[in-house]
């Protein structure tokens, strides 16, 4: 990691969401990552600690278990929100295409679509750390049977993106909930349970088809919220 890089993983306690500030501790510019709209007034009150201007606000996809808090951030702050291009329904500032980059400072952000539940899940390359959202999970991968969902979409996002980047490349998830707040592309390769380096796209289906999940708690009301980018009434 860079010299200059200002990181903080957060944690929401209620849905199990990390969010991530990145900022640059020469221009003081930074960004967030997948902010939450319950802990919104816990951001503001750190970056101003920590003396940081928020230039960007990042959603990795329209969340279905929590709502966003990029609209409110945007409102408080001078923030632009971004998005990947796929999002444009929910009128983000910028629509960023695969490989595309944003800078705050000399630290260079590029996004990389790696969809899996929603047509176009984006994940984030900051220097040696890949923001990956629910794509990819510590040991699991996001759920594929809801929204757009597809199996071969996912398993294309991680061994054709994900899984193609340094082994030493550290993978920040959207969630985990199990206590775990990072790993590594060399630890995934070999040890995540839904698709290691060597697992086939068949292998792929065959362990998500026989998967029994809940329906998403929250997300009859966290997807319209988030459509909104979370300026909405609904609480959940």
């Amino acid at each position: 990691m860079k010299t200059n890089i200002i990181f903080r993983q957060l944690f929401d306690e209620k849905t199990w969401t990390y969010s991530y500030i990145i900022g640059d501790s020469i221009s003081r510019n930074a960004v967030i990552i997948d902010p939450v709209l319950d802990k919104v007034d816990r951001d503001l009150w750190l970056l101003e600690e920590l003396e940081l201007s928020l230039v960007y606000i990042l959603d990795t996809h329209i969340h279905a278990d929590h709502i966003t808090g990029s609209g409110i951030l945007r409102q408080k702050t001078s923030a632009k929100i971004a998005m990947g291009n796929w999002a444009s329904i929910a009128k983000p500032d910028i629509l960023l295409n695969d490989n595309e980059t944003l800078s705050i400072g000399d630290i260079i952000i590029q996004s990389l679509e790696t969809p899996w539940h929603t047509n176009g899940c984006t994940s984030y390359l900051v220097d040696d750390m890949i923001f990956t959202g629910d794509t990819l999970l510590i040991r699991k991968t996001g759920r594929t049977d809801f929204q757009q969902g597809s199996a071969e979409k996912l398993y294309n996002s991680i061994k054709n993106k994900i899984y193609t980047l340094p082994d030493s490349t550290i993978i920040y998830p959207g969630h985990d909930y199990t206590g775990q707040m990072m790993s590594t592309v060399w630890e995934e390769k070999r040890y995540n349970t839904r698709i290691k380096e060597n697992t086939s796209l068949e292998e792929l289906k065959e362990t998500l088809d026989a998967m029994k999940l809940d329906y998403p708690k929250y997300i009859d009301v966290a997807l319209p919220a988030n459509m909104k980018l979370g300026l909405d009434d609904g609480k959940m």
